[in-house]
């Protein structure tokens, strides 16, 4: 399910040792300084805008609740309405567009909110952005007064490894971007980045005064204005570790062996008699196929009772598949051979 950094969870275990509410940089001045850091590096490996907000939450599903709260806010202000004093009885109603190949958070994020069913547009044929439209529907969005939110949760890693930027080519002028930490970048769990281009919607959605809480009004705005919690633990200092240990170029050779372990089990999978990828492995996914729907099911059920290796099942237009996902920094080409081969004899034993 994951793997963790050694400096990351030394960093992990410092933050439960000092054990501090992270909300205020003035309660917590230390840790907000590491967080700060380590929320200008993010965007800036990612070609990122430099003036966007870094909040950490616990995953993916809260980093797009943040970004989309975020949308909520600006969205509707562009109307004339105020969602933070009117609310969003009687609000002009707010139009969502998504993929067809969206992940369920985002639908999940969209009912927190209040916004309702979004409308799913067709999807590229492998569930991908288009990247050579991307620029112009963006361009047309914003020209219409909306806002554009990329959910990256492992995607948005591909921007930091010059091999693989193409596949997330132009997300950079979107209006905000949520991701994990916990996966690709290998910080222990739970730790989400929401990134937005545009802090005072951001601010004056998740941002709370009151007479107890001291504010520095000249600093940088505190943790708990980024994100939807006012108590929480200081995620963003793994991330830093993690960062500050691996350098631009650890992270990009991280994100480069995750892909290349994906396509090395893509090869050898693709090898085994009446198994099919049916994706085109350019980054560290891999979906298969065995038969039927039922097989998928009964092969997975077999490989999990072995133990030697992991590999989920999962839904892929409508047909029961076989679901690999490479992500633990610890994972070398004979952990791949030896979970093919684990894989191998689940099949054979049909």
């Amino acid at each position: 399910m994951g793997g963790t950094l050694p400096g990351a969870l030394a960093a992990d275990w410092l933050v439960s040792a000092w054990d501090q509410n992270a909300g205020q940089r003035l309660r917590t001045p230390a840790v907000a300084a590491l967080e700060e850091a380590a929320g200008a590096w993010l965007p800036d490996l990612r070609g990122l805008p430099d003036t966007a907000s870094v909040g950490f939450v616990t995953g993916a599903t809260m980093a797009n609740f943040t970004g989309l709260a975020a949308v909520r806010q600006a969205v509707l202000a562009g109307t004339g309405w105020d969602v933070s004093t009117a609310g969003l009885a009687g609000a002009p109603p707010v139009h969502v567009l998504v993929g067809a190949e969206r992940h369920d958070t985002i639908d999940l994020a969209l009912r927190y909110l209040g916004l309702g069913q979004p409308r799913a547009v067709p999807a590229h044929a492998q569930g991908r952005i288009r990247t050579d439209a991307l620029a112009d529907a963006i361009a047309l969005s914003h020209a219409r007064g909306a806002w554009v939110h990329v959910d990256g949760a492992f995607g948005l890693w591909a921007a930091a490894c010059p091999d693989l930027r193409h596949l997330v080519a132009r997300v950079e002028a979107a209006d905000s971007w949520a991701t994990d930490a916990h996966k690709t970048l290998n910080v222990p769990y739970d730790c989400g980045v929401a990134i937005v281009a545009h802090p005072e919607p951001l601010s004056s959605t998740m941002g709370i005064r009151a007479s107890y809480l001291m504010s520095d009004a000249a600093g940088p705005a505190d943790p708990q204005a980024k994100v939807p919690a006012l108590s929480r633990r200081a995620r963003g200092v793994p991330v830093w570790a993690a960062l500050r240990s691996l350098g631009r170029e650890g992270v990009a050779d991280l994100v480069a062996r995750l892909a290349h372990g994906a396509w090395s089990i893509a090869e050898q999978i693709a090898a085994i008699d009446n198994a099919q990828v049916l994706n085109d492995v350019v980054y560290t996914h891999v979906s298969v196929a065995f038969g039927d729907d039922e097989r998928p099911r009964e092969v997975t059920a077999r490989l999990l009772a072995d133990g030697t290796a992991w590999m989920s099942g999962s839904r892929r237009k409508g047909r029961d598949v076989l679901r690999v996902s490479v992500s633990n920094w610890t994972t070398d080409q004979e952990d791949g051979r030896r979970s093919v081969e684990a894989l191998r004899h689940a099949w054979s034993e049909r």
